[in-house]
């Protein structure tokens, strides 16, 4: 009866998550326009305050779904705002590099290649943090989503959406899911 109920919570847990992560998702989009009202600061810094949203929500994800303390939760969205960063290159590298191919396939590779970097650095971060299980096996399933959610850029590209998307929001909630998961587990190991 107890396993019913936690696993009833769980499966909650996990809904409330992809809901956060389909919010943030929403949002993320939408912060370029808040972020180009003030002035200064780097190309790499503002791209970073892009990612607030679902860094709040791995900050979350993380104190909630671990035994790691407060500080390693921040650092946790932290990791989350550098990887954000780092995938937003990886995709713009990859579209550089793939000059000449059809747009579609330049938007896939890119996609998938941003989607990889941002995933598996997350997994890299959050897997050195106190609680993080640092079993490389169970971060491979979060690392496979995100990569494959990645090449929803190319929905986005052919359907010209610049202030909504399609790869935020399920990427993001993705993600977010798969990391609870890896991180409940760890917690019961």
């Amino acid at each position: 009866m107890t396993q019913a109920i936690a696993a009833d919570n769980t499966s909650r847990n996990l809904l409330v998550i992809a809901a956060g992560g389909l919010l943030s998702g929403i949002l993320t989009p939408l912060t370029p326009q808040l972020i180009d009202k003030f002035t200064g600061g780097s190309g790499n810094l503002r791209m970073a305050l892009v990612a607030v949203p679902f860094a709040l929500l791995v900050f979350f994800v993380v104190r909630r779904c671990s035994a790691n303390p407060w500080w390693a939760a921040l650092v946790a969205g932290i990791v989350t705002m550098v990887a954000f960063v780092c995938a937003v290159n990886a995709a713009i590298f990859i579209d550089a590099q793939t000059y000449g191919a059809a747009k579609v396939m330049r938007n896939v590779l890119a996609g998938l290649a941003g989607g990889f970097v941002g995933a598996g650095l997350m997994a890299l971060g959050i897997a050195l943090l106190p609680a993080g299980p640092r079993d490389a096996a169970v971060w491979m399933r979060m690392v496979l989503t995100g990569t494959l959610a990645g090449a929803l850029m190319t929905v986005d590209s052919a359907l010209d959406l610049d202030l909504t998307s399609v790869l935020y929001p399920v990427w993001q909630a993705a993600v977010a899911v798969r990391l609870a998961m890896v991180l409940q587990r760890g917690k019961l190991a």
